[in-house]
């Protein structure tokens, strides 16, 4: 049987700024840290809106060899005024060098490491119902200035 090729479509571009993580320790499955999501856009040919501060954060463990698992909520306001909910989990991980680059806020080549997240959305507005029934990735990248992702919907 031949394989189903796997086609995208790109949503848009999401930039998030952060605040100052809070620690959370670790209980055995790597160390909690809640980090707050203050703010951020979505650009791109299927929509665009901001992140809502206030209720977004992601609740992100990281590993004894900082692989890093993101579990984020935002609330995203497109510019039609329609909410949308949009929670992702994904991987941040790279050889030992690479991560202790990024966390120590340098600028890395988003080549030098795997960045991907699995990306579901839920709102009302009715012009963005389309959003309820995708399943979307984002391949993600860490600048100083704070997470990026460009998201697409899997076709």
């Amino acid at each position: 049987m031949t394989p189903l090729p796997l086609q995208t479509d790109f949503l848009f571009r999401l930039v998030l700024t952060v605040g100052t993580p809070q620690m959370a320790g670790s209980a055995g499955r790597g160390e909690l840290r809640i980090v707050p999501v203050t703010g951020g856009t979505a650009e791109g040919p299927r929509f665009t809106g901001e992140v809502l501060p206030g209720a977004a954060a992601d609740w992100l463990r990281v590993d004894p060899d900082g692989t890093a698992h993101m579990d984020v909520r935002l609330t995203l306001k497109a510019t039609s005024g329609a909410v949308v909910y949009m929670h992702y989990t994904g991987v941040r991980t790279g050889t030992p060098e690479v991560l202790a680059r990024l966390n120590g806020g340098q600028a890395v080549d988003p080549s030098e490491y795997y960045f991907r997240t699995a990306v579901r959305f839920e709102t009302g507005g009715p012009e963005l119902a389309w959003m309820n029934k995708v399943i979307a990735v984002g391949i993600g990248q860490r600048p100083p200035s704070g997470p990026t992702y460009d998201v697409y919907a899997i076709a």
